[in-house]
């Protein structure tokens, strides 16, 4: 996010002239970003929510863009899973969670795990000063103390490998192609057999969109069509619904070949589906749908039925850069 009063009056005011939009939309957007100012100014000091270094874990499993309800729906269909709570996000974006999450002051923790990650934005928050998102607000703050990619016990980033449509890595549906999150799977088994840390953190892209299983280019990127009134919410919800599955199949897997005592799965964020006129995950937004995620329970046991054999991102055939991936993911 851009501090500068003079681009966050600029915007406003191209924001009130935009005709296309509803007239409270016109005058919130403005005001919001104030609210978000103010926001990230108190909590650069004073944290909001639950940092997961703050809890005992062997492995954490983020289920990107993650709401409890959704993962309590699906509870009953897998045996390794237990929601036996929810916390406080202390983001309601991947950056934000970030920002706070790899802060400084968890040094020594960090050191001592591995993060395997399929989120754009570790090259954006790591070493950088931490991350704002794109939009501009009036002040606030510019940087945060977050720790260099080099302080990690071991850090992957998927997100810079790409492949063809046609690979094995990817689902290539009808309305859109997408990385597939066995590939995560493969590369989180890889790093829990060969990394020499403490703790392993498994990051994965789903069920955050765009949705490569659906048939239509509205329930691809669903959340404009839905807005729009072009699709309904159900018709949203069940697409995201059914790529959770999808992540949860994965995530079976990788727990039958890890070791890890107690594993928890949870989200960096939820997602909005329509409240209050919010229809996708923002900055620094108090809702529960957006702030509030699971504290699910598991085990591992690394029974050896997997072999990884994916790349390294590295290694695979194209690299992508993290604006292309977060482009594609509808951040940027």
């Amino acid at each position: 996010m851009t501090v500068s009063f003079r681009k966050w009056v600029s915007h406003s005011v191209s924001n009130l002239r935009d005709s296309s939009k509803s007239i409270a939309s016109r005058l919130f957007r403005p005001i919001y970003y104030i609210y978000v100012a103010i926001l990230l100014t108190v909590t650069k000091w004073r944290p909001w929510g639950t940092n997961v270094f703050e809890r005992a874990w062997d492995a954490v499993i983020i289920l990107d863009a993650c709401r409890v309800d959704a993962l309590r729906e699906v509870e009953d269909e897998y045996d390794f899973l237990t929601v036996e709570d929810s916390i406080t996000s202390v983001g309601s974006t991947s950056f934000e969670w970030m920002n706070h999450t790899f802060d400084s002051g968890y040094r020594g923790e960090i050191e001592q795990t591995a993060y395997v990650s399929g989120n754009g934005y570790t090259e954006r928050v790591l070493g950088q000063g931490g991350d704002t998102g794109h939009a501009a607000m009036p002040f606030g703050p510019t940087e945060y103390d977050v720790v260099d990619p080099e302080d990690f016990g071991y850090l992957e980033e998927l997100w810079r490998a790409e492949f063809d449509d046609d690979s094995e890595w990817m689902i290539n549906g009808d309305a859109g192609s997408r990385i597939h999150p066995k590939y995560t799977t493969d590369r989180a088994i890889r790093a829990g057999r060969e990394q020499d840390a403490e703790r392993l953190i498994v990051h994965y892209m789903y069920p955050h969109d765009p949705f490569p299983l659906a048939d239509s280019p509205e329930l691809f990127r669903p959340f404009d069509a839905l807005r729009s009134g072009e699709i309904s919410r159900e018709a949203a919800w069940d697409e995201y619904v059914t790529h959770l599955r999808l992540v949860l199949d994965e995530v079976e897997r990788l727990l039958e070949n890890l070791d890890a005592e107690e594993v928890v799965i949870t989200a960096d964020h939820g997602e909005a589906f329509g409240k209050y006129g919010f229809y996708r995950h923002v900055i620094g937004c108090p809702l529960s749908c957006m702030r509030k995620v699971p504290w699910g329970k598991a085990s591992a046991t690394d029974e050896k039925k997997y072999e990884s054999r994916a790349p390294a991102p590295e290694s695979s055939n194209k690299t992508t850069s993290a604006e292309e991936r977060l482009e594609n993911l509808g951040y940027l």
